[in-house]
């Protein structure tokens, strides 16, 4: 069988599809368009999120096979077209979902013990002890959107701290000994951390909006280590405003690209397309985000959560023998 590689990953996931008797080429640099006229050579394709796997790119892949797409999500996929073509699927949650409960549980501790203002206010020359007191996480709530993969990751880190941790998922029994499945309201009542792990689908893009925010009987803090668009920024800066969310950690936001690659979506956000820029002189950037990036109270990471040393192998490894265990 012979594999498109689309985006670079681990080198072991070429040697070892190899050694195992499968062809490799490679091309990380064509527009789409060159690569939908050569695609129905390829029996497989491995991409991270370089560009959408649509419907008028999959008639043209006559041949395909398999998908194999190194990281978590499959929302750059058509999923439905895909499987209705009798293609294989293959998306790699098990690599990285350690990597993700870790970053998500830094940024708790980070936010709690102001560490991002506290090591600027001594990089400063000030010694500021009483501004920096920080707030302990022992003896909170933690409530957890999405029960998967790293749903359930992040709630195992949370084994060594003294909090509940309530689970919220629309699929039925997804509790373990680390999490209480509850009901949305039971969510609603009990959270002091909120934490999403949920895929982009029609129902999470925008859930965290100002109706759904305020809902919440107690002020919270809010974790992002999921998708951006599933956090309406405008809502959520004027809740931080109002004091109904405390603080928050994004390690994804609203204005990304849907390869993830870069910031801002369209051309309308940006002076020039292709930059990824923060500096004022090349961005426009929106009002909700020039203000979030004023406020003490947020600790911003580019869409590394998942993005390890350790699980860069993994989900290569997971892609490797998931492809080996369905065509060899």
């Amino acid at each position: 069988m012979k594999i498109l590689h689309l985006d670079t990953n681990h080198p072991l996931l070429l040697n070892q599809l190899a050694a195992a008797g499968f062809e490799n080429d490679e091309d990380y640099t064509s527009t789409k368009t060159e690569i939908e006229d050569n695609i129905s050579l390829y029996e497989g394709i491995i991409i991270r999120s370089r560009f959408a796997i649509d419907k008028t790119f999959l008639n043209k892949a006559e041949n395909l096979k398999f998908i194999g797409r190194v990281g978590a999500g499959l929302e750059n996929i058509d999923i439905q077209y895909a499987q209705e073509r009798g293609i294989k699927l293959f998306n790699a949650p098990e690599g990285n979902r350690n990597a993700v409960g870790e970053h998500a549980l830094g940024m708790i501790l980070s936010l709690f013990n102001k560490m991002n203002i506290a090591d600027q206010s001594v990089r400063n020359g000030q010694w500021l002890r009483e501004k920096h007191r920080g707030i302990e996480l022992d003896g909170k709530t933690v409530g957890i959107i999405g029960y998967g993969n790293m749903g359930r990751a992040f709630a195992k880190k949370l084994r060594g701290f003294n909090v509940e941790v309530i689970c919220y998922d629309i699929l039925d029994d997804v509790e373990d000994s680390n999490a209480m499945q509850v009901e949305l309201q039971e969510l609603f009542e009990k959270t002091d951390v909120l934490s999403l792990h949920t895929p982009e689908t029609p129902k999470t893009i925008g859930m965290i909006n100002k109706t759904f925010i305020n809902k919440f009987k107690k002020p919270f803090w809010l974790i992002n280590t999921a998708r951006g668009k599933s956090v309406v920024t405008e809502d959520l800066v004027k809740s931080i405003e109002e004091g109904k969310v405390l603080g928050a950690g994004l390690d994804v936001l609203e204005y990304e690209k849907s390869s993830f690659e870069n910031l801002f979506t369209s051309k309308k956000d940006v002076t020039s397309s292709t930059s990824s820029s923060l500096s004022k002189g090349s961005v426009e950037m929106p009002d909700a985000f020039s203000a979030l990036l004023k406020m003490d109270n947020i600790i911003l990471s580019p869409h590394v959560a998942g993005w390890t040393v350790e699980s860069k192998e993994k989900l290569a490894q997971t892609i490797v023998g998931k492809i080996k265990t369905e065509f060899c």
